[in-house]
């Protein structure tokens, strides 16, 4: 039974690979990205010079040294005589090193001013909260009326910057999107900032990079770049509350949502579900995944997301819940509704 388990959740994790690429931090897709990614090509290729001038010289020094055997006599001139020509390449050879770490140190000063002068003009802020094992998303507006929550999917506009407020929950976090930008910690009881910017739409996929607890590699957020105008379409149907279900299963699903466990930890807008212990379900249909990136947004895995999530992720707090069939697929019809 474990067995099977785990290679359903790793057919989960292949599928849901699908929705996004990889982390890719040799492709830089905003400003902030290209900037550490030239560092990191400064970095190596200084790296690389230094390896390869102390595998030449190294090389060299072998290539020239005396040959001896057991009966050739030590050659102990060197105590009598100094041997200046080695102690000016030392001393060359260690003068090079503290230039060349110099040259980083200043690479890296120049990359970290250049990472604090993005204009923030018309950015999008948005508050992100970690925790064990999801995101949790909060548009914010000074109109307290056009704010709303997401889970475990950012949404932003291509060309404007986006200022990330970062908080966790519980343990330590680390909210790595390497297209956009390097990491940052995310410490209980701390706030950090993360501004960015894409210029190129399409989607990355993010990734918790601090060890948070068991299910830490399944704690993935997909980043979707848009143009504005799809940005803010998408962020006007966010604002909106769940539609009304308009047939019968899906009416019985709402009614066994509201009844049952469910409503203990979510909060769909519009009803009376208002908890915050999970992911807000208001708009869930719409997402391209479920469990933190780990499966694709489809009936048949959030069927076996909803009965048991312990099997697919174990350790994450949400319950095996147990239902008759008929009673999943008045679930699953009411759920499909929330776009």
């Amino acid at each position: 039974m474990r067995v099977c388990a785990v290679f359903t959740s790793l057919l989960g994790i292949a599928g849901a690979a699908d929705a996004a690429p990889l982390q890719d931090a040799l492709h830089a897709y905003g400003i902030q990205a290209w900037h550490i990614g030239r560092l990191w090509n400064f970095t190596l290729g200084l790296c690389t010079l230094v390896f390869a001038a102390v595998v030449a010289t190294t090389l060299v020094a072998l290539w020239r040294a005396p040959r001896a055997d057991a009966r050739t006599p030590p050659d102990l001139t060197s105590l009598a005589k100094p041997e200046r020509r080695i102690h000016r390449t030392v001393a060359w050879a260690a003068g090079l090193a503290t230039l060349g770490l110099l040259a980083l140190l200043a690479a890296d000063v120049f990359t970290s001013r250049a990472l604090g002068r993005m204009p923030l003009q018309d950015a999008v802020n948005i508050e992100l909260i970690g925790h064990q094992w999801w995101w949790e998303a909060r548009y914010l507006d000074p109109d307290s009326t056009r704010q709303f929550t997401t889970a475990n999917e950012l949404h932003i506009p291509v060309g404007r910057p986006v200022i990330v407020t970062l908080r966790s929950d519980d343990v330590i976090h680390t909210l790595w999107i390497p297209n956009l930008h390097g990491k940052r910690d995310m410490i209980p009881g701390r706030t950090a900032t993360l501004q960015f910017r894409a210029d190129q739409p399409g989607t990355y996929r993010g990734q918790c990079a601090e060890f948070c607890g068991l299910e830490h590699a399944m704690m993935a957020l997909l980043v979707e770049a848009e143009p504005n105008a799809q940005y803010e379409a998408w962020a006007e149907r966010q604002r909106q509350p769940a539609p009304m279900p308009a047939t019968d299963a899906a009416r019985r699903g709402r009614d066994l949502f509201l009844s049952h466990s469910c409503a203990r930890c979510h909060t769909i807008n519009g009803t009376g579900a208002t908890a915050s212990l999970g992911p807000d379900l208001t708009h869930l249909a719409g997402r391209k995944t479920i469990a933190a990136g780990m499966l694709p947004n489809d009936g048949s895995h959030l069927a076996s997301w909803i009965l048991d999530p312990q099997t697919l992720k174990p350790g994450v707090y949400m319950p095996v819940n147990r239902m008759r069939p008929d009673e999943l697929q008045d679930l699953l019809a009411y759920l499909e509704t929330l776009k």
